[in-house]
């Protein structure tokens, strides 16, 4: 490999050329400043008389912001509020969100993102990103050179099947590319003009939005077999050639398209799944994380998997190649795990409904060692009671699922299990952090995938962490573009599994959190960047770096939301 360094290029422009002047310029939010316009811009610009006299600061702007979303009596409201924002001035909206990350979060994504999406078509102001449908399907490199952006690095796209835990929500899908971008941006620093969402909306089997005048979706049932497939290949080859420096994530398909795109695409552009994948690093690190608090091996864990989707595969996945790592022989990662889907208990030879999940059937040897291979369908509980399991991981978007007595199980033979009811958003999770604690007289240490306020269980308050996969996907992303990788294998995400459970200091692990606040978002973010760009470099599989070239590499190419100069364009120029 070339020891060339990567382009800062996700960094963005330190001043802005244009011909533009006067109100195209105050109506493009990739060049507003409002009134951060100084007078010499005003003057050389044609501002003078579109704004009033008052220059103000970004601090003063941001304040201002502030007190509006404050101001907002709902969620909802603040979403809709800052999605304005971000199309009046993008650079106050990633100011704002960048310093008041805690705050905003779960308003710009989970758990608020679940609500905007269900009612999109109603509450959408502006359009952001692309829109491909399958009357595209011939002209898909046409639409995607139809963006104002032409260096994308990143691209975020679904087909809207599996929002959340919300299922099928059409058009309105668009709100979680849009909404992980904005992170990826706060998080990891890349600039706005090199991200890019698109919705591939294929129609869509979710009748009340068929049935509303007012949608703004493909007013069809959604594509499928083979057409959908065409439409796919369509898709990613118009990806290679319009946009061949972009990384791809594919974001809430449906479990049998999800696992088979990765494995079909992975190869030909660089691509990951972050329901699969990231959700895996995320609960793969809090689970590393709380090993330091109960000093086990990672060998000696065993789990019980609520779920047997695309989140509980990719985390078995990876548990299994942590425990890989550590020296865990296949039978004893065999015995490690067993899954549970909506028809229970998954065992081998049984029959499966989707292919991947005979990766997560119990062997008949283990069954037949902890006396299961007789009970024909042997309960959670009685599973619990049988395997001593020493961690719960649900991911079913089923509220109710961990129930009081499996929790309570695993309480009476582990001193302090590990819970995590990961699906989002809050409403679908499995269990409240609250319930977790309260079932195991205070000794759980809880993750979970959507916010949960401290517990104060006993006279002692326990920090919830949220395993979200925000403290991943940025980090990779910028790692991978930063490095040039061209295959995002698995071993990345070990990676940036370990890293993130490092991140997690003394101070959180003594009051039980298993994550970083949200806070040390862009801290974390360029401890994984750094990490990916390392092992991309010694593993000869991206450009090569030094070791101690890489955290400054990465501080380099990231972008801190500020104002830069607008220039007046010149003839010739």
């Amino acid at each position: 490999m070339t020891d060339e360094l990567p382009d800062p290029g996700v960094r963005g422009p330190e001043a802005i050329h244009t011909w533009k002047r006067g109100i195209w310029l105050l109506k493009n939010p990739a060049t507003n400043k409002g009134l951060g316009f100084t007078t010499d811009e005003r003057d050389r610009l044609g501002l003078r008389g579109l704004l009033p006299p008052t220059t103000q600061t970004i601090e003063q702007q941001v304040a201002l912001e502030l007190e509006h979303v404050n101001a907002k009596s709902s969620d909802l409201e603040k979403y809709i509020g800052l999605a304005g924002l971000l199309h009046r001035n993008e650079v106050l909206f990633y100011r704002v969100l960048v310093e008041h990350l805690p705050q905003l979060m779960p308003i710009v994504y989970t758990p608020t993102v679940g609500e905007a999406c269900q009612r999109y078509s109603h509450i959408v102001r502006d359009m952001r990103g692309l829109w491909l449908t399958p009357d595209d399907v011939h002209r898909i490199p046409e639409r995607l050179r139809n963006y104002p952006y032409q260096d994308v690095r990143l691209i975020v796209v679904t087909d809207n099947e599996r929002i959340l835990g919300l299922g099928d929500q059409g058009a309105g899908g668009m709100g979680i590319p849009v909404g992980k971008l904005s992170l990826y941006v706060a998080g990891a620093g890349i600039h706005p003009s090199k991200v890019l969402p698109i919705s591939l909306d294929v129609g869509t089997n979710n009748p009340a939005l068929l049935d509303d005048p007012l949608y703004i979706g493909y007013r069809a049932r959604r594509l499928e077999g083979a057409a959908y497939d065409a439409f796919i290949d369509a898709f990613v080859d118009g990806v290679r050639t319009v946009f061949p420096r972009a990384l791809l994530q594919w974001e809430d398909f449906h479990k049998r398209n999800a696992f088979r795109f990765l494995e079909k695409y992975r190869q030909h552009v660089p691509s990951f799944n972050d329901d699969i994948q990231g959700t895996a690093a995320v609960a793969v690190a809090a689970v590393l994380a709380a090993l330091r608090i109960t000093k086990t091996p990672i060998e000696a864990q065993r789990v019980v998997f609520m779920g047997a989707g695309e989140a509980c595969t990719g985390i078995a996945d990876l548990l299994a190649a942590a425990m890989r790592e550590a020296g865990a022989s296949a039978d004893v990662i065999r015995a490690s795990r067993f899954a549970f889907d909506s028809r229970g208990l998954l065992r081998e030879g049984g029959d499966f409904d989707d292919p991947h999940k005979r990766g997560l059937a119990a062997p008949r040897d283990v069954l037949a060692h902890y006396g299961l291979d007789t009970v024909e369908a042997p309960t959670p509980e009685e599973v619990i009671r049988r395997v001593k399991p020493t961690i719960l991981i649900g991911a079913t978007a089923t509220p109710g699922t961990f129930r009081r007595g499996m929790v309570e199980e695993m309480a009476r033979h582990v001193d302090r299990p590990i819970v995590m009811p990961l699906s989002n958003p809050t409403s679908r999770a499995e269990c409240s952090a609250h319930e977790a604690l309260t079932w195991s007289g205070g000794r759980a240490l809880v993750a979970s995938g959507s916010p949960f306020a401290d517990v104060v269980y006993g006279g002692r308050r326990h920090v919830i962490g949220q395993a979200n996969n925000v403290f991943i996907f940025p980090g990779v992303g910028m790692g991978a573009i930063l490095s040039g990788l061209r295959v995002i294998d698995d071993a990345v995400f070990l990676v940036a599994a370990r890293t993130l459970a490092g991140c997690v200091n003394e101070a959180r692990l003594a009051h039980g959190a298993l994550v970083p606040d949200v806070s040390e978002l862009r801290a974390v973010s360029a401890r994984v960047a750094a990490a990916v760009l390392r092992d991309a470099s010694a593993r000869g599989l991206g450009r090569t770096v030094a070791d101690h070239q890489a955290d400054g590499l990465v501080a380099d190419a990231s972008w801190y939301p500020h104002y830069v100069p607008i220039v007046p364009a010149r003839d010739g120029r």
